[in-house]
């Protein structure tokens, strides 16, 4: 087992795209919004308004969450793995954070030893309440 590590230096690692994936998470119910990537300029423009901002990868282009939709995330706290190359984001949401319209981009729910159905074949999908 390795030593832990107790720095307390901000050292982000990116990956080879400049990315680090983030999960944001509702502060008042802890519930997971959704998984997107902030390159250093995001996470840059996050701790500099406060709001979320990422890396959209399929428009290649810096994204600030709600800047269309109205649907901001305010930033109550933002946190790092141990390993620095995963960012955790604590917010307040305002409105729904999925593109969908759905409070959260987790809606549906792949059942885990309901059948033993290899992932190649028709596996379902199981609507949440989100």
């Amino acid at each position: 087992m390795t030593a832990t590590d107790e720095t307390t230096d901000f050292r982000p690692k990116f990956d080879a795209k400049g990315l680090m994936p983030a999960i944001t998470i509702e502060e008042e119910t802890g519930e997971v919004l959704m998984l997107a990537y902030v390159n250093k300029e995001a996470l840059e423009k996050t701790l500099e308004t406060g709001e979320m901002h990422y890396w959209s990868r399929s428009r290649s282009e810096l994204w600030h969450k709600g800047a269309t939709s109205g649907n901001i995330q305010k930033v109550t706290r933002l946190e790092i793995d141990c390993d620095q190359d995963t960012l955790l984001a604590r917010v307040h949401q305002q409105g729904p954070a999925c593109h969908t319209g759905r409070k959260s981009c987790f809606y549906r729910e792949l059942k885990v030893n309901e059948s033993a159905q290899p992932l190649t074949s028709s596996v379902q999908l199981t609507f949440t309440t989100n």
